[in-house]
């Protein structure tokens, strides 16, 4: 019998399902295995009942429904279970099949094993694949990279499935290895840095306003239809609205540690390597770690004092309150604008790093719909980079620069007024702390290199001289001449 199936789909959880029953709609026939072979049973005899998706009891059976080019799928978890199941696709493809990745695995894996499919004459596409569980379902962000020439093999499909903003697919070739990979990486970091200054908002809201979940729940709506227009807006505003059985907000009720799976974590490594700034990630990501040592947390609250949080003069006050309100609305944009700069600051580095040809303006669109960070926002990012390709930082471009100049006074009002109060801002804080930096046409680093010199011959450049010229100092009498071979240490 002549094989039906356009693509085989590895990994029955939840978004596997849905990706499956997506591709479904779109017209494709999908092939479905999982290693325990009684959810393929079951996915078909319930949420796949009465549609064309077709079942597999193992990898021989599977590969065998397989149109040509062979299209394999694996939706699983990140790491050895990837590995694994290459090892055992590879004895049943033939040159040209393409294996796919959509699950979120580290850049680096994915670069070594686009060499090592390709090297068995295969093709490797390692996508990621963002939107959550309705992201699958209804349309996710898609960004796949890996052996370019897999793309024309998988640009269909993909493209189907996926979001659209305007009639466009929010997914588009992002480039070779794991480029891919890397750019969900960004992607979730910046999902990180997105969740926290809400969070930060949220808790000047209440802790320092004293506003209700109601209240709050008026504020988010009132926010999302501005320039703050986005996913995690939209339902940071349906949680607060949210009654438990009780009738009190689920919210409150809701332990303060937060989770996280790492690729926060990674983003933060791989600017560490490639030197650059993602304060607000960073911040983001150590949050997390904070809200986790709740045992010390609540021991500590009570023999460490500081300020009240409340606000009390400002909150009486409904004019005051109200001005005060939209400036942790100016805060939160003013940051997120900083955050935004600092991933595509970070995506610019790693394109030269590794060699990718990164639309910058193309990733802004693949982000614009479907995933979680889809906001209004990322097509101003894309008009930035559609004016000008070769933009070098974001806070440059005419629009983020005047939305900064206009959100200043307010961003700066809540970070002193938090400051005072007692109540944490990190992300806030060093968002603001950035753009200072970066806007400084001098920083006390002379002072640091004159203490790398002092105490390890480190060399440093003058500025009455030409850059990459060296000077070391004996600064105590008792040093000598010799300085240290390398400079960046």
């Amino acid at each position: 019998m002549e094989p039906q199936a356009d693509i085989a789909l590895i990994g029955l959880a939840v978004m596997g399902q849905n990706l499956i029953l997506n591709m479904n709609d779109h017209g494709f026939t999908v092939v479905a295995y999982n290693r325990t072979t009684e959810k393929v049973d079951h996915f078909l005899a319930n949420e796949a009942k009465g549609t064309k998706v077709l079942g597999a009891h193992s990898i021989q059976e599977m590969v065998a429904q397989l149109k040509r080019p062979r299209r394999v799928m694996m939706l699983v978890k990140a790491g050895k279970a990837v590995d694994e199941f290459i090892e055992q696709l590879l004895p049943f493809l033939e040159p040209g099949d393409i294996i796919i990745d959509g699950g979120n695995s580290l850049f680096d894996d994915t670069n070594r094993r686009v060499k090592y499919v390709e090297s068995k004459g295969l093709l490797y596409v390692g996508t990621g694949v963002s939107g959550g569980e309705e992201g699958a379902r209804k349309g996710p962000s898609i960004m796949p990279g890996g052996s370019p020439a897999a793309w024309p093999f998988v640009k269909e499909i993909f493209q189907a499935v996926s979001a659209k903003v305007d009639g466009a697919p929010c997914c588009d070739w992002v480039g070779e290895g794991g480029a891919g990979h890397y750019v969900k990486m960004v992607h979730n970091g910046i999902e990180y840095g997105d969740m926290q200054l809400i969070c930060e908002a949220y808790n000047i809201l209440k802790h320092g306003l004293g506003l209700s979940a109601d209240e709050m729940h008026d504020v988010f709506a009132e926010w999302n239809k501005g320039e703050l227009d986005s996913y995690l807006i939209e339902i940071s505003r349906d949680i607060l609205g949210f009654k438990d059985t009780d009738g009190a907000p689920l919210v409150d009720k809701i332990l303060d540690t937060a989770g996280q799976k790492g690729t926060g974590k990674w983003t933060v490594i791989n600017s560490q390597d490639l030197g650059i700034p993602i304060t607000l990630i960073a911040e983001a990501v150590y949050s997390r770690c904070v809200s986790a040592l709740k045992d010390e947390r609540v021991k500590a609250s009570r023999k460490l004092k500081g300020p009240r949080p409340a606000l009390t003069s400002i909150a009486s006050n409904p004019e005051r309150k109200k001005a005060f309100i939209a400036e942790i609305r100016d805060a939160l944009y003013a940051s997120k604008i900083v955050s935004y700069a600092q991933g595509y600051m970070l995506m610019r580095t790693a394109a030269k790093e590794y060699n990718w040809k990164l639309n910058y303006g193309g990733i802004a669109l693949m982000w614009r719909g479907g995933c979680i960070i889809r906001s209004r926002f990322l097509g101003k990012i894309k008009e930035a980079y559609d004016t000008n390709p070769k933009l070098s930082n974001l806070l440059l471009d005419d629009y983020f620069r005047g939305e900064i100049k206009r959100s200043q006074k307010g961003w700066r009002n809540v970070v002193a007024t938090a400051a005072k109060r007692g109540i944490p801002v990190p992300a806030f804080s060093t968002a603001l702390a950035f753009f200072d930096q970066y806007r400084s046409a001098v920083l006390p680093a002379n002072l640091l290199q004159a203490q790398r010199d002092y105490f390890g011959a480190h060399t440093y450049e003058r500025v009455d001289k030409p850059r990459g010229e060296f000077f070391h100092t004996n600064w105590t009498g008792r040093g000598g001449t010799t300085a240290s071979s390398t400079y960046n240490v």
